[in-house]
């Protein structure tokens, strides 16, 4: 079992943002403007969607680890904190999906 959490990875994200963009793969991506990572996180979520459709377990896997490292990265950039995501997926374990949903007004 894995013992690295979102945690973690967020504070070896915010690490590596601080690094030179020459050295790190992470501060060369958020060097490279919101839009960018914007669309880098995008592009690994369609990955991982195809990587889900196509029923290949081993793809999922990897799609989602890219997926989850991006969403940190785009978070980073954005300045918002892995904690407020936390406490806003904690709000809503507290009533049903569908009534949480129907809350916020979504279809």
């Amino acid at each position: 079992m894995a013992s690295l959490t979102l945690a973690d990875l967020a504070a070896i994200v915010a690490a590596r943002a601080k690094a030179s963009p020459e050295e790190s793969w992470t501060a060369k991506l958020i060097a490279s403007g919101p839009e960018r990572v914007a669309k880098k996180f995008g592009e690994e979520a369609v990955e991982a969607v195809i990587a889900a459709v196509s029923g290949d377990k081993a793809a999922l896997t990897a799609e989602a680890a890219d997926v989850l490292f991006h969403l940190l990265v785009m978070l980073q950039t954005s300045g918002v904190e892995l904690d407020d995501v936390m406490t806003a997926l904690e709000g809503r374990t507290q009533r049903s999906g569908l009534a949480e949903k129907a809350a916020r007004g979504s279809n």
